[in-house]
């Protein structure tokens, strides 16, 4: 075989396969969209019923907002306490 014929030969083969997979991808595509139209024909999705929500507050003391307050101002502070000493060093 001549050069011209194996490029004339390999294209040929080339496109068969671009065809082919061509085809099947539509056909694959195709199916997926009926079956999606079947199975939504068949089986619809419930329409959700809207419960009324009850609002729940968390119960917080007065005296347990003091203390984290404490507790995050001493974290705050021992922080910037280490960062300055970091930084002098």
């Amino acid at each position: 075989m001549t050069s011209s014929e194996l490029i004339s030969e390999g294209s040929s083969l080339m496109l068969f396969g671009m065809g082919f997979v061509f085809l099947f991808l539509t056909l694959l595509v195709l199916a997926t969209g009926m079956m999606s139209s079947i199975i939504t024909r068949f089986f619809q999705e419930p329409v959700p019923v809207n419960a009324p929500r009850s609002v729940l507050k968390p119960i917080v003391h007065p005296s347990e907002d003091a203390e984290l307050v404490a507790v995050i101002s001493a974290a705050i502070q021992m922080h910037r306490n280490k960062k300055a000493q970091k930084d002098n060093h």
